[in-house]
């Protein structure tokens, strides 16, 4: 045996030994399925044997080791790779889609990550399939998962809790404080008359007055904010063309509202959610955006509802956008998440515009 025979055998020797020791699984399929190779991982993942086993498997049909179900599919999956000529694919690879399963000597199944390569020797076709178990990291996943829907239920009680909270103030403030407000307004003013003689009095009397004026004016604006009437009384639409209205008076920035009114019909829960997120964006106007002019538009069509705030201001940093500090934002993405819809905040050049797409 020449060097050359030497070497070539040394290296053969050396790259079995790497691939029996690999943690990966490794199949070897001809064209017929059959398992010409499988190293020792692989017999251990599917249950044939230990570690230092890897010929319990050679022979079988891969459909031995594959969930009746998926052999149809997983069959004309490999059929159609060999077709495309593409020498290595990744399979399974996305946590949500466990496709690739793969089927224990004992019929327990079990999800695979793997990627598979393919290559010609002669006119047969052979296919290696490189796996792991990914066991762990699916119930990781689903721990995971679980953890965030019990987050956001939480989330969500918390808000339609604190709604109902603002809404119960709101109406203690207009109701029992406005009424008593107005009541000691009407008892000035027949003190007034009483006191029409008496310069100073009436001079009081009238200072007084202006006061409480202006408390039930800042008593209707606080509960307001709590919880507007007319979302309650007169809907959606009201309440935003309210909102836009009182927006433009406080702050001087112009704010229009683009929507038809009938489109705007949804539950209460919805109405919320859609109220105090465009209350949330024009907040975050006013603090930061130095803005001339929003923009708020709403379209309903049939995959539900489509929302835009765009505003001519300065825009906003990617650095801003993931601060852990900024709860408002979190605040509607959370509000969005729990009916279910995406958002998302872009850079308009100039200024920045908040899209929501959810269902109703």
């Amino acid at each position: 045996m020449n060097n050359n025979e030497q070497e070539l055998q040394s290296n053969l020797k050396r790259f079995s030994g790497i691939v029996a020791s690999a943690k990966d699984g490794i199949i070897t399929i001809d064209s017929n399925h059959k398992i010409i190779y499988v190293n020792a991982a692989a017999t251990m993942f599917f249950g044939y044997g230990s570690e230092s086993t890897d010929e319990a498997m050679l022979g079988m049909n891969l459909d031995q080791i594959i969930p009746g179900r998926h052999r149809e599919n997983h069959n004309q999956h490999v059929k159609n790779f060999g077709k495309t000529g593409v020498s290595i694919r990744e399979m399974g690879a996305n946590f949500e889609d466990f496709y690739v399963t793969g089927l224990k000597k004992n019929g327990q199944e079990f999800p695979i990550e793997a990627s598979i390569s393919s290559f010609t020797e002669g006119e047969q076709r052979f296919y290696t399939v490189i796996f792991r178990d990914i066991t762990e990291r699916k119930i990781a996943k689903q721990k995971l998962d679980q953890y965030h829907q019990e987050l956001s239920n939480l989330t969500r009680s918390i808000q339609t809790a604190r709604e109902e909270e603002r809404k119960h103030i709101a109406r203690e403030l207009h109701d029992n404080l406005g009424q008593l407000l107005a009541a000691l307004r009407i008892d000035l003013h027949f003190l007034r008359n009483k006191q029409s003689e008496n310069t100073d009095a009436v001079t009081h009397i009238d200072g007084m007055d202006k006061l409480i004026l202006k408390s039930i004016a800042s008593l209707r604006q606080l509960a307001s904010d709590l919880r507007p009437n007319s979302l309650d009384e007169g809907g959606l639409f009201f309440s935003l063309r309210a909102l836009t209205k009182e927006f433009t008076q406080r702050h001087s920035i112009n704010c229009q509202l683009i929507a038809v009114e009938d489109d705007l019909n949804f539950c209460e829960e919805t109405s919320t959610t859609i109220y105090r997120i465009v209350q949330e964006s024009l907040s975050n106007i006013a603090r930061h955006a130095y803005a001339t002019h929003v923009d708020i538009e709403l379209v309903k069509n049939s995959e539900g509802l489509y929302f835009k705030i765009a505003d001519n201001g300065i825009g906003i940093s990617h650095s801003d956008l993931n601060k852990k500090q900024s709860f408002g934002l979190i605040g509607m993405r959370e509000r969005v998440h729990a009916v279910k819809g995406e958002l998302k905040i872009l850079n308009g050049q100039p200024g920045t515009i908040v899209e929501i797409r959810m269902p109703v």
